[in-house]
């Protein structure tokens, strides 16, 4: 069974904090080997569009909160949060992920 991994990447997030994961969990899939990878690794955003990480980084996330598979192990990284915290539509779609992983 491969489990879903989801990223949440937002402005301001820091780079070390979302990559350092997304590193871990495909070179745990590539070493594994196997028929069926262990994990799906993805990033999400708010919406499809770009963010920019720290320092000016831009990410084009892979899923919007709308439109993603369900998920296994949600990553929420650190930077930044304050705009994040302030959008209740994201406070929910955490709230709901919490309920559902």
């Amino acid at each position: 069974m491969t489990l879903q991994i989801g990223i949440y990447i937002f402005d301001n997030v820091e780079v070390l904090y979302f990559a350092w994961p997304y590193e871990v969990f495909t070179c745990a899939t590539r070493v594994a080997g196997g028929s069926e990878p262990r994990f799906s690794v993805f990033t999400l955003g708010e919406k499809r569009a770009s963010v920019r990480a720290r320092a000016g980084l831009k990410i084009d996330p892979d899923h919007a909160l709308d439109d993603h598979p369900a998920l296994d192990c949600l990553i929420v990284p650190g930077g930044v949060v304050t705009a994040e915290m302030e959008k209740p539509e994201v406070i929910d779609w955490l709230a709901r992920q919490n309920r559902a992983i």
